[in-house]
């Protein structure tokens, strides 16, 4: 095939800001290529430098061998579909279409001729006198494709011509706009940020991030064999997941092996592995590579997506002391008092206000009339130092109550492996408190002061999983282990056959299923 654009080393900068950071790429006679990536990337600067409404800070472009420095846009052998059409409103569907013929004043019957053509192949037969105001999203980009080829332009440029139409038509058009090109047999260059067009359409997809080309390919090569793991991530639903090439066609993640098709890399190198959710199949739990938890499932029309959980995250068990109200009564003052142990770090010690005691505490007191009474003493002395202090809260007329305020140092658990920590606290709660929980998961981490966070750059890290043991509308006094975790190692898997959540399941995958990638700069 012939090449029929070349761009070679291109830059642009707007204010200094680089735009566009040194891109090359070879456009083909009669290719439908597309520019994908998201809003800022790039591409529709690049698109609008083909067509002559920008010009290159730096490098060239050629269309059919010319180098187009200097050319003005309509001395250009090229034709532009906006986002938003650009219909001159005051005239119909035929007047739009013949406009660039008029204006190269070709003859009335060549016009008519060329009209009707494009007028059939868009499928506009009878609108010829529509006015294009009172139209569809549809039929306005149709007759704007019809008034850009009916000029036979070499290259055809549409700058994300279908993102203001609704899904269904959308996908409509994309087909639509694949047969005209086939029927025409011009070049294509599409822009868009939407994967699905980018597949459905194309014969050759440039994958662009931050002013740079990260692949070019075929749809298959896209999204069979991605470059990185933002390709991957962009172009489909992706499984990726941190691991380590052992060796020719062996890769390992979470310390087990499986087979890969790959090689070429260095031995241990660490890597970036993607498994499509399609190509995992779900197996009685022991009959596949390894286990899972089904974590969720949901129903998507033509297949379920199934999230696995394979492995757990880093977790902390922690003790909660359930007591039953216990309030203090002074009949004389008709009042009651109540509150709760609790534990607190070490180092917030120096830290602690009266006011946040009480609110670790839940201290309260009422009177008969179950009106709030002041709390006017709140007596502790707590030392920097591990251990259990009493704590005394009190109202104006002597309603006391004391209870003891546990000092601990925090046991943190850390996972090397996932690089996180997390630590928690033992609490006290009481049966009331529980039952009046209406976030109970919430809660739990509240109470526990729970926290994870990452080991590399100290970053807060989910709690995602609460785990405890006891019936929360029928608890009783007594001690319960809660576990908090963050999340473990899942997968999305698309499958057909149902599942529920909490089944213990097997998956397998074929090794020509993995796709290794190295790990990206920065």
């Amino acid at each position: 095939m012939k090449k029929l654009i070349e761009i070679q080393n291109v830059v642009k900068s707007f204010d200094k800001q680089i735009v566009l950071k040194g891109i090359s790429l070879d456009i083909y006679e009669n290719e439908f290529v597309t520019l994908l990536g998201p809003s800022g990337c790039g591409k529709t600067t690049l698109l609008r430098m083909i067509a002559g409404f920008l010009d290159p800070t730096e490098g060239h472009i050629l269309i059919d061998g010319e180098d187009m420095a200097g050319v003005p846009a309509y001395r250009r052998d090229v034709n532009t579909v906006f986002q938003h059409y650009a219909l001159f409103p005051h005239l119909d569907v035929y007047q739009n279409i013949a406009f660039g013929l008029n204006i190269k004043k070709m003859p009335k019957d060549i016009i008519e001729q060329k009209v009707s053509r494009m007028i059939s192949l868009v499928g506009l037969e009878g609108f010829e006198h529509r006015d294009v105001t009172l139209m569809s999203g549809g039929q306005q980009q149709r007759v704007a494709i019809a008034r850009a080829l009916v000029n036979e332009p070499k290259v055809l440029l549409l700058d994300e011509s279908l993102s203001a139409l609704d899904k269904n038509l959308r996908k409509e058009m994309q087909l639509e706009l694949k047969e005209i090109q086939q029927e025409v047999g011009i070049t294509f260059v599409f822009v868009t940020h939407d994967q699905e067009e980018a597949l459905t359409m194309s014969d050759k997809i440039v994958v662009m991030k931050d002013g740079r080309i990260e692949q070019i390919g075929t749809p298959e090569e896209i999204y069979n064999q991605p470059v990185n793991e933002y390709c991957a991530r962009f172009i489909g639903d992706s499984n990726i997941i941190d691991g380590i090439m052992k060796k020719d066609h062996v890769c390992s993640f979470d310390d087990v092996d499986y087979e890969c098709v790959q090689q070429g890399f260095t031995a241990n190198e660490p890597v970036d592995i993607m498994i499509r959710p399609e190509d995992i199949d779900i197996v009685p739990r022991n009959r596949g590579l390894l286990n899972g938890e089904v974590k969720s499932v949901l129903f998507k029309g033509v297949h379920y997506e199934v999230i696995a959980e394979t492995s757990s995250g880093t977790s902390k068990t922690v003790m909660m002391h359930v007591r039953a109200p216990h309030d203090v009564t002074n009949e004389e003052a008709h009042e009651k008092i109540s509150a709760t142990s609790f534990y607190m770090d070490l180092e917030d010690v120096p830290h602690l206000s009266k006011g946040e005691v009480i609110a670790r505490a839940n201290a309260q007191a009422w009177n008969d009339e179950d009106e709030d009474v002041s709390l006017t003493t709140v007596d502790y002395d707590l030392k920097e130092e591990v251990g259990i202090y009493p704590c005394t809260f009190a109202t104006e007329a002597g309603t006391s109550v004391t209870v003891h305020i546990h000092v601990v140092k925090p046991r943190v658990v850390e996972d090397k492996e996932n690089e996180e920590s997390i630590q928690a606290f033992d609490f006290y709660k009481t049966v009331d408190e529980i039952k009046e929980s209406v976030a109970l998961d919430t809660d739990l981490i509240r109470w526990a002061d729970a926290y994870a966070w990452d080991t590399e750059d100290n970053s807060r890290v989910e709690i995602w999983d609460v785990k405890y043991d006891f019936d929360d509308e029928n608890i009783s006094e007594g001690d319960f282990p809660v576990t908090f975790s963050t999340q473990g190692r899942e997968l999305k898997i698309e499958t057909t056959d149902t599942y529920e959540a909490g089944q213990r399941i097997g998956l397998k995958w074929n090794p020509e299923d993995i796709h290794v990638m190295r790990k990206m700069n920065g």
